[in-house]
């Protein structure tokens, strides 16, 4: 038997060793995953019967052509997107600072703990940080408890509460570590002395920042971006809870088409258009942030 033949016989050999590794997790995925999605596109096109529990398995489009036409609908995934890109914005602008100091600015023997502190609130559920975001913004919550005890209003605020900011604020905080965590993995792989050279070149540490600092530290922000934009717009709890159901998203709709109207069919295909939409605009987002940095380049 040739080297060749050998090395090629081995090859394979490692090929189906890891093959047989990524088979039980991908086959795990497959099924909670790939199925229900494959699941809710079948239902998508389906009919619902009206004033039966159940779905028809007649073939249509109309769900779609509802859901893109109605008026209603387009209005919350605008304002589903808008509150979501608000969000972002904020979380991510907010994250960075921290990311930064941890990374640059904390003894590499403390950063562990630094990290230890943000995740905290991963201690609590989802759940209770809107409910503690809820008691500080209330009608007689700490906000508006604080401003009376000194003096600064006579009656409490009634608008801190039910609005789009409100909403904001919360999300804002439960996905901070989401966008600090893959900022801070990112300013950990830039090679310090590029940073060294960009000064003795003459540039101030502020042109630094921006000319070799920020760049190198996209893949970072582009994750943290993503992360915090996609699952945000799918958010149901918070508008509910916060919003006091008076500010509805596009996933307070699909919750109520699935289990309060029970028409499944026109919930997962506004689930589906939704998901359709949020892909498409984060993959336009990694696509336009790939090209400036090769122009960058």
């Amino acid at each position: 038997m040739t080297s060749a033949s050998r090395r090629g016989r081995r090859l394979r050999s490692q090929a189906a060793n890891g093959y047989g590794m990524i088979a039980p997790p991908a086959l795990y995925a497959l099924l909670l995953l790939a199925l229900p999605l494959a699941t809710v596109v079948y239902l998508s096109f389906m009919t619902d019967g009206t004033g039966v529990r159940e779905v028809i398995r007649t073939f249509t489009v109309s769900n779609y052509i509802q859901a893109w036409t109605d008026p209603i609908y387009r209005a919350l995934m605008g304002r589903s997107l808008f509150v979501s890109t608000l969000v972002t914005l904020f979380t991510v602008v907010l994250a960075y600072p921290v990311a930064y100091f941890v990374s640059f600015h904390v003894s590499p023997s403390r950063k562990s703990l630094w990290l230890f502190l943000i995740t905290i609130p991963f201690w609590t559920s989802y759940l209770v940080r809107v409910f503690l975001w809820k008691v500080i913004l209330g009608y007689n919550g700490v906000v508006n408890s604080g401003l009376k005890a000194l003096g600064i209003i006579d009656q409490p605020l009634t608008w801190i509460n039910v609005n789009v900011g409100a909403m904001v604020a919360t999300l804002a905080h439960a996905y901070a570590p989401f966008a600090i965590l893959p900022i801070f993995v990112a300013l950990e792989k830039i090679d310090r002395s590029f940073l060294e050279a960009g000064q003795d070149l003459g540039e101030s540490r502020l042109m630094t920042f921006f000319r070799v600092t920020l760049p190198l530290s996209m893949p970072g922000v582009v994750a943290a971006v993503l992360i915090v934009f996609i699952p945000t717009v799918g958010d149901y709890v918070t508008p509910d809870i916060i919003g006091g159901g008076k500010l509805p998203l596009i996933a307070n709709v699909i919750q109520k088409e699935l289990l309060a109207i029970d028409n499944m069919p026109l919930g997962s295909a506004i689930a589906v258009s939704a998901m359709l939409i949020v892909g498409t605009l984060s993959a336009l987002f990694v696509l336009v942030n790939a090209r400036f940095l090769k122009v960058k380049k």
